[in-house]
């Protein structure tokens, strides 16, 4: 198995991580992946339940990146952090930069945003299994919350700083740079 590095590292949390949130919100519901994850308390975890969760992960990460962009990416567009319009023929040389860029700032986004789905998920599938009740059911409710509230901002912060730092690559300069070189009028 390969060893995890800067270039495989982000692939990790953006789709996997979340895609294995997921799957155990859907072991509530399936024996199936129950006994993937090996939590079912016939069997314990094989070396092929190991292959098709980390397979189901991947596709199951890709799907809730899905949901994500159909939903998370959409609620920042609209409350204030705006949808750039790059012109990526400008980047030129710069292209190891960019992807820096996404390393360090897109991959953090997608798991903030990822995540936030994917736990959403995997609480309310526990939730319909198990209900919640008494102290320890609110409990486990403000954790959810507190935890999606992170997530949320983790997200908003990750995904501004990844479009204003790619805009000074792409542009080759701020827009207060811009705007700061124009006289202005009186």
């Amino acid at each position: 198995m390969q060893d995890v590095t800067r270039d495989n590292f982000g692939l990790l949390i953006a789709y996997v991580l979340p895609g294995f949130v997921t799957l155990w919100g859907v072991s509530f519901f399936s024996g199936t992946v129950r006994h993937w994850l090996g939590t079912s308390s016939q069997a314990s975890p094989t070396v092929g339940g190991f292959l098709y969760v980390t397979v189901a992960a991947v596709a199951t990460g890709l799907l809730v990146s899905t949901i994500r962009w159909m939903t998370v990416d959409r609620i920042h567009h609209v409350t204030g952090i705006p949808m750039p319009n790059w012109d990526f023929a400008k980047l030129g040389n710069s292209l190891s930069a960019f992807e820096l860029l996404v390393s360090a700032h897109y991959r953090f986004y997608q798991w903030h945003a990822n995540m936030l789905v994917a736990i959403a998920f995997a609480f309310f599938s526990f939730a319909v299994v198990s209900p919640l009740q008494g102290l320890l059911g609110f409990e486990i409710a403000i954790s959810f919350i507190v935890v999606e509230i992170v997530l949320w901002l983790g997200s908003r912060d990750t995904l501004r700083k990844y479009y204003e730092r790619t805009a000074k690559l792409v542009n080759g300069y701020s827009e207060h740079a811009e705007e700061d070189s124009h006289p202005t009028s009186s």
